[in-house]
């Protein structure tokens, strides 16, 4: 899969992943010495993420999200493949080539509270980008930070203290202030609202809409909580043991889901109504999601779907288009059309 999930609506793709793969050396836990297998981390993942959207990445703890965050921000080479941001091919470049380009994309952490420096002030935070890529004055950047602060909510004298002096959400506010400090096309949110109270993380959600509604950003948005994905994403992609399963638009997904691990997944997510919560059916996964190290053979699906055939477990399926848009790697997916 590759440019062709474009859609006719749109422009053409800001960030384009195509069979994004990372295998980390596998090692012991305590001498670490490399056994001679490698964890295959992600292992084939395409996708497009389109200028204004919000793309959703979920699945389980272990499947490759985060890891897939640093691939497409560069912070991880890949073993293979491309990843193309507004038109340039990233894998192509050099660390020295990258820096232009860094500014524009740009990362929200899961954990407020440690990705903060407890001894710098906030100003000094938020400024460390402006100082390192841009050519501006104390002045200006103190301007900068006092603007930055006002639009995620905290006031500009809050630009002297430190993290420490901060409840969770106020922290996470900080670390959108730091990420939009160069004026970025993309950011990415790993689980940025995972570690804060509930009470809080519709505050945080809702000043991201805000933010991406004024500023023109384009977000991917990661995360396991498939209540709040749906809330935020234009589209949603659905990823098991380092590979993409299923992607297309959120009401796709939530209302017409192809792949039995995302029904799985959406069995699992509570419904308000107690009528519909009693009625509807309920999907088990059986047993672990396997070692990375040692995929099954087949679809990497097979040794938890209820609904395995033997295509499943001698050959891998294809990331399909199923229907315009809807993309699905399954085998009964294709034998039901």
């Amino acid at each position: 899969m590759s440019s062709s999930l474009e859609m006719s609506s749109r422009d053409a793709p800001l960030v384009q992943a195509h069979h994004l793969r990372k295998y980390f050396p596998a090692a012991t836990s305590i001498l670490r010495r490399r056994r001679g297998g490698v964890i295959r981390a992600v292992d084939g993942a395409s996708f497009d993420i389109y200028r204004g959207e919000t793309l959703g990445l979920v699945g389980e703890s272990g499947c490759g999200k985060s890891t897939t965050a640093h691939l497409i921000l560069m912070l991880e080479r890949p073993t293979s493949g491309q990843i193309f941001f507004d038109g340039t091919e990233l894998t192509a470049l050099s660390r020295r080539q990258m820096r232009p380009l860094r500014p524009r994309m740009q990362m929200i952490f899961q954990d407020p509270f440690s990705s903060l420096d407890p001894r710098m002030t906030v100003e000094s935070i938020i400024a460390e980008p402006m100082q390192e890529h841009l050519k501006a004055s104390r002045a200006e950047i103190r301007d900068r930070v006092a603007h930055l602060l006002e639009l995620v909510g905290l006031a500009p004298d809050h630009a002297d203290r430190y993290p420490h002096e901060f409840s969770g959400g106020q922290r996470q506010r900080i670390g959108i202030a730091r990420a939009l400090a160069l004026n970025p096309d993309l950011v990415v949110c790993d689980e940025p609202i995972s570690a804060l109270d509930v009470s809080i993380q519709a505050q945080i959600i809702n000043l991201l809409q805000r933010l991406q509604d004024k500023l023109g950003l384009t977000y991917l948005f990661i995360a396991h909580d498939l209540s709040i994905v749906r809330h935020v994403s234009d589209r949603v992609a659905v990823m098991y043991l380092g590979k993409i399963v299923e992607l297309a638009d959120k009401d796709s997904i939530y209302h017409e889901p192809l792949h039995p691990y995302t029904r799985a997944l959406l069995s699992a997510v509570p419904i308000p109504d107690p009528l519909l919560e009693e009625k509807r059916e309920y999907i088990p996964l059986e047993g672990e999601i396997p070692s990375p190290e040692n995929p099954p053979k087949g679809c990497n699906f097979n040794t938890r779907c209820p609904l395995a055939i033997e295509a499943c477990f001698d050959a891998e399926p294809d990331l399909v288009e199923q229907a315009p848009g809807h993309w699905v790697a399954c085998h009964l997916a294709r034998t039901e059309d």
